[in-house]
């Protein structure tokens, strides 16, 4: 098989999110779930191997990237995609900028971008500077992350803390004026030394733009907006056909649950909202750091209830709260703790007859993905922004049906995401 187009996504969510982005787009894409072992489904388009490296050491995000790299060189893919998030989550060290050098380093390209902007979902990059909403990164509710707190908006100085090369800057202004003078500008930057541009976006059409000007790198490093602009570079090429039904999911079934770890703003107000209608869970983590079987009460607590529609179990809480309860059992403990609990809750309901499951949280969905099982995804229609409806790839022909799954990013959906995403699937 040779796929059009390779991207490696640095956590579960967002490489769902990219995917989506590519659907909508006219992209046949799936997801895979770490490195893939076995042949991708016929007519595929493009794939996203979805890691869970976004918080792990520099040094192993650089090895998973690159293992992921060789797979889809070798599947012929034309061009290679790394996804971050749209708030750039990174530390000093990284990883959004040691991922970015290797992956030029070993397709020996001496450019690239980086832009995270996501107009739709409130992400916009200008001057530089990334804004969620109308206000700084630095000023949202980023700050205050648990495991990537982001106190900087400007990307430019955030990614030249994290690379070797150069980093500068295609301003709006440029982008604004379409993809010759955008390609004009990465020359230029080019001819000045500079690996690495931060490129601004205030909307759709920046990022059409940003995405034709970059039909010939190796390499695109960015969001998933980017991805908004590069079908129609392959359709220009003659390599995509321009009528392609590329959000067809096969009918599912069973209960329906929602999961959620995330405590990003979006999903805090999300689960007060079905909190209100819906019944719903809370897992304690200083009840699970005490022992009690807490996985045990909620799936108890589930029994009878998941006849009567979907049902919450959550970990999510405000920043107040998260860092009073890591103050107590360590940031890295509290975190394992809730992941580990909230996999095994989600198992538990799939066993029980659960069908259709969404997970709100990167690293929740990257654990519930990983105890259910499931090594890929075929990717369908979006719910809200960023987020598609999505089902597992069986693991035999001829199982049916099979699962639901939406993975949602802690900062992604509507306040009444969890109520309002089930209208979306056939």
């Amino acid at each position: 098989m040779s796929l059009l187009l390779g991207c490696i996504a640095d956590d579960f969510t967002g490489g769902t999110d990219l995917a989506g982005m590519l659907v909508n787009a006219g992209m046949r894409t799936v997801q895979m779930i770490g490195v893939p072992r076995r042949p991708l489904p016929e007519g595929t388009d493009a794939v996203v191997i979805a890691l869970k490296s976004r918080t792990i050491a520099p040094e192993a995000a650089v090895a998973e990237a690159l293992a992921a790299l060789r797979w889809l060189r070798a599947a012929g893919c034309r061009q290679i995609y790394f996804k971050y998030c749209s708030t750039f989550d990174s530390t000093p060290q990284g990883n959004i900028g040691p991922v970015s050098e290797a992956l030029m380093a070993a397709l020996e390209t001496p450019f690239s971008i980086a832009c995270p902007a996501f107009p739709a979902n409130g992400r916009t990059v200008y001057k530089g500077h990334l804004f969620v909403g109308d206000v700084l990164l630095s000023e949202s509710g980023m700050r205050h992350h648990p495991l990537t707190p982001m106190t900087d908006a400007n990307l430019v100085r955030v990614l030249q803390q994290q690379v070797k090369g150069k980093v500068g800057l295609v301003e709006q202004s440029i982008v604004a004026r379409g993809e010759k003078a955008i390609g004009e500008r990465f020359a230029a930057l080019r001819a000045d030394g500079c690996r690495l541009a931060i490129v601004d976006a205030i909307s759709d059409a920046d990022l059409l733009a940003i995405g034709a000007a970059c039909a010939d790198l190796p390499l695109v490093t960015a969001g998933s907006g980017v991805a908004l602009g590069l079908p129609q570079n392959f359709r220009r090429a003659g390599l995509l056909a321009e009528d392609l039904v590329a959000d067809a999911l096969p009918a599912t079934d069973g209960y329906r649950a929602v999961v959620a770890g995330s405590c990003s703003l979006a999903t805090q107000a999300q689960v007060a909202a079905m909190c209100a209608v819906r019944p719903a869970f809370r897992v304690d983590p200083l009840a699970l750091a005490r022992g009690e079987d807490v996985t045990g009460a909620a799936l108890i607590w589930a029994g009878d209830r998941l006849s009567d529609g979907p049902l919450l179990v959550y970990a999510s809480a405000d920043a107040e709260s998260v860092a009073a309860v890591q103050q107590q059992i360590g940031a890295e403990r509290a975190g394992s703790l809730v992941e580990d609990a909230l996999a095994l809750i989600a198992d538990g309901l799939v066993k029980r007859g659960v069908g259709q499951l969404i997970v709100a949280g990167g690293e929740t969905a990257g654990a519930v993905v990983k105890k259910l099982g499931i090594d890929g995804l075929r990717i369908g229609a979006q719910i809200d922004p960023g987020v598609p409806w999505t089902t597992a790839l069986a693991a035999t022909s001829g199982a049916a049906p099979p699962l639901a799954l939406a993975l949602k990013s802690g900062n992604f959906g509507s306040v009444d995401f969890f109520l309002n995403a089930w209208d979306k699937l056939t």
